[in-house]
């Protein structure tokens, strides 16, 4: 453990999925300290950055911050000016993974399946003529959020326009996406290994904020009940998806199946959630690795060469 140095297990931070990012990073800090590793917390929201290397004198860093500031690839940066190793994807993998559009426009050049969408920057559109387009029922989702933060469903204009105006809360770029009826799985990546594939069911509309973090009607399962062929062509367009981004290190790619038996990528996390219900360590849980055995193994990869010179 002392091939680590000081560690700042960095949670927190100023964006909306900033509860989440509480949680995940306790458990990682805690799982570190248990396992021997000298881990502290930092908060970059009561923090400034200089304190990295000036007080808390950190050798690197594990990044469990969810969303803007944490995930779309500043942080990143940031820390690479500072000359600091960090967990994860790099500056690159962390801003595409973390926009929607450009994650869609990258999985269609890379002939990987994704349900059609268009991108919207106003209110002011023809909300029958785009219902129309994309089959009658869309999903809404600003572009650069995570944990299903202004997300809705729409099947009326009406509905559209308001789940648009919702989002644009959040964003000033809104995907909208076709509906697709189906079930919602999710994989998660470990270097080059691609675990296990988790099933979430939910009697919800969708597998939105609530279903992930405060209801407890939320099924998992894992390993998914799927057909050995379906298993195969999932993670291989999972593990396509992620590297489409020039995403590395670790993550977790988000998909649906629907009731024909064709699936969709959706979008690719680069710091997926680490609390007692996500949905990563449940994965390596089903592979064989503990919690423990997990974040160091995740930790590990910032001994490795420094794959984000390629950034």
């Amino acid at each position: 453990m002392s091939n680590f140095g000081k560690v700042a297990v960095m949670y927190g931070g100023h964006s909306a999925e900033r509860d989440v990012s509480l949680r995940s990073g306790k458990a990682v800090l805690n799982a570190l300290q248990q396992a021997g590793v000298d881990a502290v917390a930092f908060d970059p929201a009561e923090q400034s950055l200089p304190a990295l290397l000036n007080d808390v004198k950190a050798e690197r860093v594990f990044i469990v911050l969810h969303g803007r500031g944490g995930e779309d690839g500043t942080m990143q940066g940031a820390l690479q000016l500072l000359g600091l190793p960090y967990t994860g994807s790099g500056v690159l993998g962390s801003a595409l993974a973390m926009d929607k559009i450009r994650c869609k426009r990258l999985f269609i050049a890379q002939q990987l399946p994704t349900a059609p969408f268009a991108v919207v920057h106003s209110e002011t559109i023809d909300y029958a003529g785009l219902l129309d387009q994309l089959g009658g029922k869309v999903m809404v989702k600003p572009a650069n959020e995570g944990s299903s933060i202004g997300m809705s469903a729409a099947s009326t204009a009406a509905e559209l326009e308001q789940a648009i105006a919702a989002a644009l809360q959040y964003d000033s770029e809104i995907l909208v996406e076709r509906w697709i009826n189906g079930r919602e799985f999710t994989i998660a990546i470990l270097g080059e290994t691609v675990l296990p594939v988790v099933e979430m069911r939910t009697p919800r509309p969708f597998y939105d904020y609530e279903a992930k973090y405060q209801a407890n009607s939320t099924e998992y399962l894992c390993p998914a009940p799927l057909t050995a062929e379906q298993t195969t062509v999932m993670q291989r367009d999972a593990l396509a998806a992620f590297k489409a981004v020039g995403a590395s290190g670790w993550g977790r790619v988000d998909l649906m199946l629907n009731e024909q038996g064709e699936h969709f990528l959706l979008e690719v996390n680069t710091v997926p959630g680490m609390t007692e219900k996500s949905l990563v360590p449940m994965a390596a849980k089903a592979a064989g690795l503990s919690f423990s055995e997990l974040v160091l193994r995740i930790l590990q990869q910032t001994l490795a060469v420094n794959h984000r010179e390629q950034d």
